[in-house]
């Protein structure tokens, strides 16, 4: 899922600096109000992109969550600052 979700990251950033380099280098010298149609919309790319970087997955562990492992919830609790280190 993690896999699936950095691709998905980098395919949007890709995306949005394929167009604001092409906007910048080459469609302004056609045509300037497309290519500052295509720097906002590169402009509007990267929160999206995070938000799909940043998203949980199915079997991604929340901060809340237990595992069921009783070694790795105390771990995770002792790192959250939820148990003291004995």
């Amino acid at each position: 899922m993690y896999a699936r979700r950095r691709r998905g990251y980098f395919v949007m950033m890709g995306t949005c600096l394929v167009l604001f380099v092409s906007a910048c280098a080459l469609v302004r010298l056609w045509s300037v109000p497309v290519a500052v149609g295509m720097c906002v919309v590169a402009a509007l790319i990267p929160p999206f992109a995070a938000m799909i970087a940043n998203r949980k997955g199915p079997e991604d562990r929340w901060w809340d969550e237990t595992t069921g492992d009783p070694r790795s919830d105390d771990w995770w609790d002792e790192l959250d600052g939820r148990k003291k280190r004995q």
